[in-house]
This record gives C-alpha cells, structure tokens and sequence, in this order.
C-alpha cells in the first residue's frame, strides 16, 4: 500500500531524510519511531504530497506521490500534529466543510460525517464549538476529518501529543480499531504508544532508518539470543551446574531463587530440556518465563549505535 523508495529530503545544505526504503502492507498498522528531528514529520509530509522530496520515489495506494499528488490526497487521510480544526466552528459544520474539501459528493456527506462522528466518538460534542472541546476532543475531531473520505491510507504524525493520560488510551485504542480496514502509518516518538498501536516499527534516527522489524524479533536480535527467567525452591549450586551442562546453553546466572538461563540463538527447541533437567535435579520449578527487553532499551540501544557509528566515520 505505501512503497518508498531511496527517498531524501534536504533543506538547502541539511540533510533531513537520507535514503530511506520501507513498505507498508494492505491493513497494517506501522509504527514510525524516532527522536525529535529525527525526519518523521518531513517523511509525513512528503508521503501525503504537502513536501517534495530531493530525489526517490513513494507510491501510495497505487500513485506516484509526485506525479500524481491529487489522487495520492484522494486516497490518504493525514492528522498532523497539530490538528487542522478550526475553533470557531461548530463540529458537525466543520466535518461538513472538511468533506466539501475532501470533495465527497453532496448526496453522501450527511452520512460520511455521520459516519466518522461514530468512528471517533463526538456524538455528544457534535453541536459544540471546537475552541471550546478539551485537546483530547479536538484531536478526535482533526482524527475525524482524516477519516471522512474513506481513505486507505491513514498517516498520524504525533497523534497523543499533549494529550492526558486517559485520552491518550481512547485515541490508541480508535487508532487500533482502525487496522484492517485501513493501512495505517503512525509517526512517535512516545514508545509505549508504538508498543500499544503498532505490529510493526520502522526506527529511524537522523534521517535514516536503523532498524525494521516486529517489536518482538527486534528485541530477541538485539538481545543476540533468547533470555529466560526461572524461580526455583531450591537454588543448589550442584543442581544448578547442570542447567550448564545442556548444549544450546550460553549462560547461567543464579541469584537466590532466581535462575536466569541464556540460550543460543536458534536452540529454542531445549526450553523443554532445561525444564525437565531443572525438575530431575530436584531444584523445584516454581516459574519459567521469557525476559523480555523493553522498546525503550530496543529505541536507545539502536539510536546509540547510529550515533556513535556517525561520530566513529566522521
């Protein structure tokens, strides 16, 4: 649904995307994680055709971003980080307005905005003035006009931002409920956001991507093997060393009733073993359970590598 292809932006001599490559598949909710100033907003706005690029392609719902930028804007609902509302309107006459813009045709703009007014939950607030709506709502009515035409493509640039914390869960769980029926890029920097939201997250720091992947298989590369944790009634050295003794075992660790077990990668199959080993030893397993590396370590250790992988080239 999105392809991107070797695109990059420069601001006169700065450098602001570098040659960045992803895709996005049909119903997908992607996460595009980054610092500030790390080029997620520029990337936004040249995917939705606000933003020329310097040199690469993108593709969008089938068309050139930049040979066809009207039928890319047809087919993508943007939020950007600050809603595109206006204060002095009610919210059902700017939804209005927002669906002449996005030219829907007049016999269906009564059930469009009826329809996003639902998605997004602004029943109550549909007659009430937007300067007078809390943050939260106002982001629900910028989210609202994003969905009023339908689109396939849904590119969310900081959409939590400023938010308390209860709005933040509503908005995370509306964006969610829109995976599937929408492809859905979404632009953070907030990290249990993505976590919440995301299936899959593109990392890119300094304009470059540094890391694509499931959270999951992220952390398990980035950990360079599978980590468990196994709390045992009765930590005995002797029975311990033998946890040592099965092949596949990188390391053990043992801290009172904690045992921590690093296995190699691509040795998963010997959970089971160690299990069975741990029981025959008479160590009493209580608990076995998988560690799992957080994304803020996942988000720092990648960002540290690029930065210190540029300061080491430069």
């Amino acid at each position: 649904m999105i392809q991107v292809s070797h695109l990059t932006k420069m601001y006169g001599p700065r450098t602001a995307v570098q040659d960045l490559s992803f895709e996005v598949k049909s119903g997908e909710i992607v996460g595009f994680l980054g610092p500030n100033g790390a080029g997620k907003s520029t990337t936004m706005k040249v995917l939705t055709g606000l933003m020329p690029a310097t040199s690469g392609t993108a593709n969008v719902a089938g068309f050139d971003v930049f040979e066809k930028p009207l039928e890319v804007k047809r087919n993508v609902g943007y939020l950007p980080e600050n809603p595109p509302v206006y204060s002095e309107m009610q919210v059902e006459d700017y939804l209005d307005f927002a669906a002449r813009l996005h030219q829907i045709p007049s016999a269906a703009t009564k059930a469009a905005v009826a329809g996003a007014i639902e998605k997004t939950g602004l029943g109550d607030v549909r007659k009430r003035l937007i300067g007078n709506l809390s943050k939260g709502y106002r982001q629900r009515v910028g989210l609202a006009q994003a969905l009023l035409h339908n689109p396939k493509v849904l590119i969310l640039d900081e959409p939590t931002v400023g938010l308390d914390p209860k709005q933040i869960i509503e908005i995370r769980q509306l964006i969610k409920s829109l995976g599937g029926e929408h492809t859905v890029i979404l632009s953070s920097h907030i990290l249990p956001e993505v976590t919440a939201t995301c299936e899959r997250i593109i990392v890119i720091n300094r304009g470059k991507i540094v890391a694509e992947d499931t959270i999951e298989r992220l952390t398990t590369r980035l950990k360079k093997g599978l980590i468990y944790s196994m709390t045992v009634r009765n930590p005995q050295p002797a029975a311990i060393d033998s946890l040592r003794r099965i092949p596949g075992i990188k390391a053990i660790t043992a801290e009172g009733a904690r045992v921590g077990i690093e296995i190699a990668p691509g040795a998963e199959e010997i959970r089971d073993r160690v299990v069975e080993t741990a029981v025959k030893a008479g160590l009493g397993v209580l608990e076995f359970s998988a560690e799992r590396v957080s994304l803020e370590d996942v988000f720092l250790q990648l960002t540290t590598i690029e930065n210190e992988t540029t300061t080491t080239g430069a």
